[in-house]
């Protein structure tokens, strides 16, 4: 009884870490982003002023205006980068410093799946053999001899869990977008037997528009 109490006590432990980490790498990215905004609007607090002050004061001109520069740069930034020359100047620049930070690749690359600008194969959905079951999972890399590097997410937080090197013959690649294997991810399984059909015959998994919502 000792030992089955020990043993329950891990699986909660464990449970708790796998949650607590799961949630940190959700807020973390949301917190560096609001917290860049904030930064950014700060920056350029002087250079809107003056023309804040031709606003009723009643208005948070400062703010609004703060606001709207830094997205405003954004979008212009975002939109010469779809310039050839522009998209050569930021692969130049990634591949000089940005992709020497651990896990920055992996990490743009994910964020470039969510938003469907993506099409190559990091983070393909996949359903992996593990023992005698099929796991939903996605494809990080292919290796020369061929095989994968596979990341097995946990549930319901799909950017926490465990990664495995596996033959290519347990590995199933998926034709289907990465946001609907994330759901089902998210969903604790719900929606597994569209992915197994896609396997088993290519069908196209039936999205239902509630849940898409």
């Amino acid at each position: 009884m000792a030992i089955m109490g020990e043993v329950v006590h891990m699986k909660k432990g464990s449970f708790v870490l796998r949650a607590t980490l799961g949630g940190f790498l959700f807020v973390i990215p949301i917190y560096l982003a609001i917290l860049l905004l904030l930064k950014g609007m700060k920056s350029v607090a002087g250079i809107v002023r003056p023309l804040a002050k031709l606003l009723p004061e009643s208005v948070p001109a400062d703010m609004l205006l703060s606001l709207l520069l830094v997205l405003v740069t954004c979008f212009l930034i975002g939109a010469a980068f779809h310039t050839r020359a522009g998209n050569n100047l930021r692969q130049r620049i990634e591949k000089g410093l940005f992709e020497r930070v651990p896990g920055y690749a992996v990490i743009r690359s994910l964020t470039q799946k969510i938003t469907g600008s993506s099409d190559d194969k990091i983070w393909k959905p996949a359903l992996f053999e593990l023992e005698e079951c099929l796991v939903p999972s996605f494809i990080i890399e292919e290796h020369d001899d061929g095989r994968y590097t596979i990341f097995v997410p946990s549930i319901p937080t799909p950017f926490a869990g465990a990664v495995f090197v596996a033959d290519p013959e347990r590995v199933h690649p998926l034709d289907v977008p990465f946001t609907d294997a994330l759901r089902t991810v998210s969903k604790w399984g719900s929606g597994s037997k569209d992915l197994v059909a896609v396997m088993d015959g290519g069908a196209k998994p039936r999205v239902d528009a509630a849940a898409a919502g």
